[in-house]
């Protein structure tokens, strides 16, 4: 008989019960509600999503590299394509800073189109550094990795939130999005691209998602959309699913028309 000498644990706080196979439906559903009431306390009811890749580094860091390797210190080729593929972490920290100071203006009563990005190094890095730069609130959306990645310095507080499941993530990216802007990327972001691409083609959105593609001869070169509509496979009108551009003010220009006319009397949310 247990004489109360032995701490009980409620079930809901018991550790071993929650990383179970049977506490998996719990795991999941806080990975809706947790993100959900930190979103509801700010206020925040859409986003613009950044993504691309997390290898890509700042100018200062990628010329640091690049000395190095002048200096016998380090591989001259790949601290080269460091350095020129660094204009796209600048680009992204621009626009984001842009976006974030112009949704600052708006004159209405909710926080709009707050920059929204994976979390991690590189790209998103970038964005959140923009936003925070802005000084405007930004989201960081981390996932686990079997190399752990830390969610990176310039996230607002209470709105870095770490997924175990990759399609809750992938549920929060969208859901909350008005508008997505692409920047070089490798899997993950080719993953990201095209899952909202399927759903802007299929009409499964209730709401209107444009797509940036940032970095014309990267896209170029890894992806020909153009190829499918000439063997029929996609409609050649789902090439205008996409705005593709190299130029921050461009971007900058598109997204802002697009949102004034499509996003900001909208509810936000949806799917």
């Amino acid at each position: 008989m247990n004489q109360g000498t032995e701490k009980l644990t409620k079930i809901y706080l018991d550790e071993v019960f929650l990383e179970s196979r049977d506490g998996r439906p719990l795991r999941i559903l806080a990975e809706h509600l947790g993100p959900q009431a930190r979103f509801e306390k700010l206020g925040i009811t859409d986003t613009v999503v950044f993504m691309g890749s997390a290898r890509i580094v700042s100018r200062e860091a990628a010329a640091a590299r690049l000395a190095e390797a002048r200096a016998g210190q380090g591989d001259l080729k790949s601290a080269e394509a460091a350095f020129e593929m660094s204009r796209y972490y600048e680009a992204a920290r621009q626009l984001a800073f842009k976006v974030t100071e112009w949704s600052k203006t708006l004159d209405h009563p909710r926080r709009r189109f707050v920059v929204c990005t994976g979390g991690g190094p590189g790209i998103m890095e970038a964005a959140n550094r923009g936003a925070s730069e802005a000084r405007g609130l930004n989201v960081g959306l981390n996932i686990a990795l079997p190399n752990e990645q830390s969610g990176n310095p310039y996230i607002t507080r209470n709105l870095s939130i770490h997924f175990n499941y990759f399609f809750m993530r992938k549920f929060w990216f969208i859901y909350l999005a008005k508008a997505l802007v692409m920047f070089p990327g490798g899997f993950g972001t080719m993953d990201e691209l095209f899952e909202a691409l399927t759903l802007v083609q299929t009409g499964r959105l209730q709401k209107p998602l444009p797509i940036v593609l940032f970095g014309g001869a990267f896209w170029d070169r890894v992806m020909d959309l153009a190829g499918m509509a000439e063997a029929g496979t996609i409609d050649l009108r789902d090439l205008d699913l996409l705005y593709r551009t190299d130029d921050v003010d461009d971007a900058f220009e598109f997204l802002t028309g697009e949102l004034i006319r499509h996003a900001l009397d909208r509810p936000g949310g949806g799917l």
